[in-house]
């Protein structure tokens, strides 16, 4: 545990330093970063007939599309464009090197009650109850297929509630403009693709915790409902999820330029 709480003195510091030195830039929104989950050996959350990595990077293929096409001034950086198994520290790693403005991990659900539908966007907080700790458990555990896992997370076990102690120290410098972000997606996949809301929620996910900017986690629905299974497989409907989550950067990037 000392190990641990070493590496997250250094990380949040290294975290607070990057966010005192992007001055003017923590208002302008030029570098994204889109996380399409999962990928190679690990396949995330299935159905009965796909798999969450297939759904997710075709849908950030698809904003990435989009963003390029109507904000042609920023650049859109994916952590993968095929099915490969870049770690979560490479996920963060590739962020963080770019300086980006905005991290996004999309990812899709799953639930034993196949009756669960609806959309959900996390962002890093500490919150651990209920649901949400078993998000942050599913989502963290990918850490176990990755080669010396325990030197490069310093023993971190996403499986037990000990290691998420720490997460609860302090709140991420990026909080409020996560959240920010997070509530615009919600209100686009409601509003506009017509989509059943969940809400926005916290957990300590490491993913988010160890990006150096506002990051969100969107869960774009659950491949253990039938009906949504095939939704999410549709073609035309990836294209509405990915228009969603693009309005929601669009309207972001406007009320935090605007907001000196």
């Amino acid at each position: 545990m000392r190990n641990i709480a070493i590496s997250f003195v250094i990380s949040l510091a290294l975290i607070f330093v990057s966010f005192q030195t992007v001055g003017i830039k923590q208002y302008k929104v030029r570098k994204i970063v889109i996380d399409p989950g999962h990928g190679g050996r690990d396949p995330g959350t299935h159905g009965s007939f796909s798999n969450e990595k297939d759904v997710v990077l075709k849908i950030s293929l698809e904003l990435k599309r989009i963003i390029n096409e109507n904000i042609p001034d920023v650049q859109v950086v994916l952590t993968r464009s095929d099915d490969s198994f870049p770690s979560l520290a490479q996920r963060s790693k590739i962020a963080n090197d770019l300086e980006a403005d905005l991290f996004i991990s999309i990812h899709a659900n799953w639930l034993s009650n196949p009756n669960v539908t609806g959309t959900e966007t996390y962002v890093m907080a500490t919150k651990n109850i209920g649901r949400n700790f078993e998000v942050a458990k599913r989502e963290n555990s990918v850490i176990l297929l990755e080669e010396n896992y325990k030197e490069t997370y310093q023993n971190f076990d996403p499986k037990s509630i000990e290691s998420y102690i720490l997460f609860s120290l302090t709140q991420n410098a990026f909080h409020e403009k996560s959240v920010q972000f997070a509530s615009l997606v919600e209100k686009q996949f409601k509003e506009r693709v017509g989509r059943r809301s969940l809400g926005v929620k916290q957990s300590s996910l490491q993913l988010l915790w160890s990006t150096a900017m506002p990051s969100a986690l969107i869960e774009v629905g659950y491949l253990s409902n039938a009906k949504e299974e095939r939704y999410l497989n549709d073609k035309r409907n990836q294209v509405y999820i990915a228009s969603g989550i693009y309005r929601a950067i669009r309207d972001y990037k406007k009320e935090i330029e605007q907001s000196k």
